[in-house]
This record gives structure tokens, sequence and C-alpha cells, in this order.
């Protein structure tokens, strides 16, 4: 779930895994798998953002990793 405003300033909680689609036509409008548009203040990559963290949090997208990091972790090829 993610905390989003609406445009006449009420919070409310949106499941992030109904949003099929995101724009910005100035205003920022979110498409639910059901059809339902709702626009919000947050910018578009606000609510990108919020629901890539939301997913992270429930281990469906992995975690930033650095580069130093991956370089380490990869294996070495012996030709």
């Amino acid at each position: 779930m993610i905390r989003l405003t609406r445009l006449n300033d009420d919070d409310f909680v949106l499941n992030a895994e109904l949003i099929r689609y995101v724009e910005e036509r100035p205003d920022t409008i979110i498409t639910l798998t059901s059809g339902e548009r709702v626009t919000v203040r947050e910018s578009m990559q606000d609510v990108v953002q919020r629901t890539v963290e939301y997913h992270r949090s429930k281990f469906i997208l992995p975690s930033p990793v650095s580069l130093e990091s991956d370089a380490v972790a990869l294996p070495q090829r012996h030709n």
C-alpha cells in the first residue's frame, strides 16, 4: 500500500498492486486494473518511486546493488 493525496488534499492509501499505469497530463492520473482512474497531487515520478519501494518491501523487486558488490559477486571465468 502507498500513501497518496487527492487533489482536494485528502490523504488515502492505494493498493500499489492494482496500478495498471500512471500518466502526467499535467495532473498525475493513476489508472487501476479495474479501469478506475485516480488523480493525485504527487508527481508521476513520486508514484513510481513509492510503488517500487512498496514492491521491494514485499521482496518482489530486488534491492539496488552497488557496482562494487556486483564485481565481487560475479564468478571469475577461466579459459
